[in-house]
């Protein structure tokens, strides 16, 4: 009887310890896969420590007239370090899409609107860099009030399981808690949302795909030869100043 209940209890840790690696692959309308989607885990059992699978203190740099990268994934409360690597100033405009959620009751309304400008790098000084300390979960749209061509996205996750698919349009997720959870996925140019997905986890491996209604644009190639024209490759706008100190904002 001792035993029995010893190996009852054994089997009872074990199934509460066990986990499975999820893969979720994301195609287009064509089956093909897409990169730089965001997929978003919500695992039904939340027990134990959740993963570190974002970075604590992401950078994106504004680089020959691109955000890099395009999309940028971080938790709610992350602070996100702008650097401008181009000779010319950049604007960067930080406004939301779509619904955010609501506020808990009582609390305040994290806003993720930002606006500041960064100077342009000057030979032989370190390029200039802002933070912003994004709160709310949701999309935050970057854009250049110099450059209009220039758009980014940070998404804001609100589940610590959350990662972008790489140029095989795969998600990878170890040590998933067994038993159900839902799948959400994200893309700049999937206007409407796609509904979430239900998936059971099992120990092993967990294979699944998520079919986009739309067939993603190929991203621009930045310019060969960066101008030196003030302003840069779009135009004469203004000169970068010959200074080396580094501009900081701090949003909320």
């Amino acid at each position: 009887m001792r035993n029995t209940l010893l190996l009852i209890a054994i089997s009872a840790l074990w199934t509460g310890a066990s986990a499975g690696n999820v893969q979720i692959q994301v195609l287009d309308r064509e089956g093909k896969p897409v990169p730089d989607a965001v997929v978003v885990l919500y695992p039904g059992n939340a027990a134990g420590t959740p993963p570190n699978l974002l970075q604590a203190s992401p950078t994106i740099e504004q680089e020959k007239m691109r955000f890099v990268p395009a999309v940028t994934v971080v938790s709610a409360g992350t602070t996100v370090r702008f650097t401008n690597q181009d000779r010319w100033d950049h604007h960067v405009r930080g406004n939301p899409t779509g619904v955010a959620p609501a506020a808990a009751p009582g609390a305040a309304a994290a806003s993720t609107n930002f606006e500041l400008r960064l100077a342009g790098k000057t030979d032989g000084k370190p390029a200039n860099f802002a933070d912003v300390k994004l709160d709310a979960p949701g999309v935050v749209l970057l854009g250049c009030h110099l450059h209009g061509s220039m758009r980014g996205h940070v998404f804001v996750t609100d589940s610590a399981w959350s990662l972008k698919t790489d140029n095989d349009g795969i998600a990878r997720f170890p040590s998933v808690p067994d038993g159900a959870a839902q799948v959400r996925v994200w893309h700049a140019e999937q206007l409407v949302d796609l509904p979430r997905k239900a998936l059971n986890v099992v120990p092993g491996p967990v294979l699944d795909t998520v079919q986009l209604s739309v067939v993603p644009r190929v991203r621009r190639a930045p310019p060969a030869t960066p101008s030196n024209t003030p302003g840069g490759p779009m135009g004469a706008y203004s000169q970068a100043p010959a200074q080396g100190a580094h501009a900081h904002h701090r949003g909320s």
